[in-house]
């Protein structure tokens, strides 16, 4: 199983738990919830009722049990109003006043709010009136406790904290991968650059020889020019385990050493054209580099010609603060569900490849030239356009 599936799983995973995590604890929460409102408002009834039994009771009445049940409220918001909207009494109220006459005024205020959304029980003072709809009458006002509104609260915060950790793990996943990415590129780098090192030495002795004993072969150049660009592919190579510094260059003359190089390679139905400014676009890029990716991005465009004629154009333009370049063809295009794993390391729609060229392109232009490429365009059997930005200074 590759790293990439590996990551989509864990992070499926993660995802899958946490909605799991947030409904059971926002579908807990709401039962509990429920019934500890429930409860509440049986001891608010219970505390109404008592209320009611001390407003009505003469000197001979014990209250002994009644003012129990008053002074056990310590934790449910509560406002004892009369029939005029008066208050007589409340507790465990949150007022911030600097009297007591402005502590009724709020308490008032926050009575009427509570009756308007309906939390309210009406106790009549005159037994003879069943139906409270006399003026002798109180009405107990009351709120959730602080318990009850932090459990309302509770499933959002922990949601929000599950939240929290699944995206520090997929973040350190993510991180971990690509780590780990950037250690079999550069190890993978360094060691294919040393291992070319010492047969191109070879080869270039022996050419030198082959110039010393056959002056005027005109094989010979030849066979020199290709050992030269094995040297320069080897160099690349171990410009890719290092951090290479970009200098001050020539796009157009970058862009005229890949047209050079792809004309005297590819079959003569391929057609490479140059969409070039006037002047000089000059950028900050490593020239050697760079032509890398344009290289891989031609080549492609050539394998997706299948071997037919076609088109590549290489265009070149200046825009305020960057240059762009785009690498188009007329080849078979890429499907829209490829995409978005073109750039992915692996990723190959040929029969043989590795599916490195792409990500090594999108790693140098991103990661060493702080640019940006992307697909621009695609239509199958139409072809494809790919777009490079690069900041200019």
């Amino acid at each position: 199983m590759q790293w990439t599936d590996r990551i989509r799983q864990v992070k499926i995973l993660l995802v899958v738990a946490a909605i799991f995590i947030a409904v059971a604890s926002l579908v807990v929460s709401h039962f509990l919830t429920k019934d500890l409102e429930i409860e509440e408002r049986g001891k608010m009834q219970v505390w109404a009722e008592a209320m009611r039994s001390l407003n009505k009771a003469d000197e001979n009445t014990d209250l002994s049990l009644v003012l129990k049940v008053l002074n056990e409220n310590n934790t449910i918001p509560v406002i004892v109003m009369d029939s005029n909207g008066n208050v007589s009494e409340f507790r465990n109220l949150s007022i911030n006043a600097s009297n007591y006459s402005d502590s009724l005024r709020q308490a008032a205020a926050i009575g009427k709010r509570l009756k308007a959304s309906g939390r309210d029980i009406r106790i009549g003072l005159d037994s003879s009136d069943s139906t409270m709809s006399g003026k002798d009458y109180i009405d107990v006002v009351y709120d959730d406790s602080l318990i009850l509104k932090r459990l309302a609260v509770y499933p959002f915060v922990q949601l929000g904290v599950v939240m929290l950790f699944v995206v520090i793990a997929i973040f350190a996943l993510l991180t971990s991968k690509r780590a780990e990415q950037n250690k079999v590129w550069v190890g993978l780098s360094k060691e294919t650059a040393h291992q070319l090192g010492t047969p191109i030495s070879s080869l270039m002795a022996w050419i030198e020889i082959l110039k010393e004993n056959y002056p005027g072969d005109e094989l010979i150049p030849e066979m020199d020019k290709d050992v030269k660009r094995l040297q320069l592919i080897a160099d690349r190579f171990s410009k890719i385990g290092s951090i290479p510094e970009p200098v001050p260059s020539s796009l157009n003359e970058v862009m005229d050493h890949v047209i050079d190089y792809m004309d005297r390679r590819t079959s003569s139905k391929v057609h490479m054209v140059k969409d070039f400014p006037d002047h000089d676009v000059v950028v900050n890029l490593n020239a050697s580099l760079f032509e890398w990716v344009i290289e891989n991005l031609s080549k492609n465009a050539v394998d997706a010609m299948g071997g037919g004629p076609g088109t590549i154009t290489l265009h070149v333009e200046e825009s305020p603060g960057k240059a762009i370049i785009e690498v188009s063809d007329t080849g078979k295009g890429i499907r829209k569900k490829d995409l978005r794993n073109v750039f992915r390391p692996g990723f190959t729609t040929k029969k043989r490849g590795w599916g490195l060229g792409l990500s090594l392109a999108k790693r140098i232009v991103e990661e060493y030239h702080k640019g940006k490429i992307f697909v621009k365009s695609s239509e199958v059997g139409k072809g494809t356009t790919f777009r490079i930005e690069l900041k200019k200074e």
